[in-house]
């Protein structure tokens, strides 16, 4: 596979691109989903409530973690996590502006 080239784009549509990487996969749109309805932080083990292999949650929690989505912190053997509401805002404000943008295509043959 090439290299993206992604400093020719702005730092706008890097954002965008690096954020649907993050929520690109199901297992962390569960995670997410889980975390949001739970209205606190979680910390028992998200393997029985999202049905995958403690080594596969563990890496997806890495990788919402180092996007600043969800935050964790340690109480004694185990890691609560949740929503880093500050992150969420600017997430939702980010894609928002993206998906609010309005469409204009006459009607032709090729739309």
């Amino acid at each position: 596979m090439g290299i993206t080239k992604s400093e020719i784009f702005s730092d706008k549509h890097n954002d965008i691109a690096r954020i649907a990487k993050v929520l690109g996969h199901p297992a962390r749109i569960s995670i997410l989903e889980y975390l949001i309805k739970s209205n606190s932080c979680v910390c028992g083990d998200l393997v029985e409530e999202i049905g995958l292999a403690q080594p596969t949650i563990s890496q997806h929690l890495k990788e919402l973690k180092n996007a600043g989505i969800i935050q964790g912190t340690i109480e004694g053997t185990s890691v609560c996590y949740c929503i880093n509401t500050e992150k969420w805002n600017d997430i939702q404000n980010k894609l928002n502006l993206f998906f609010n943008q309005n469409v204009s295509c006459s009607e032709t043959d090729c739309c």
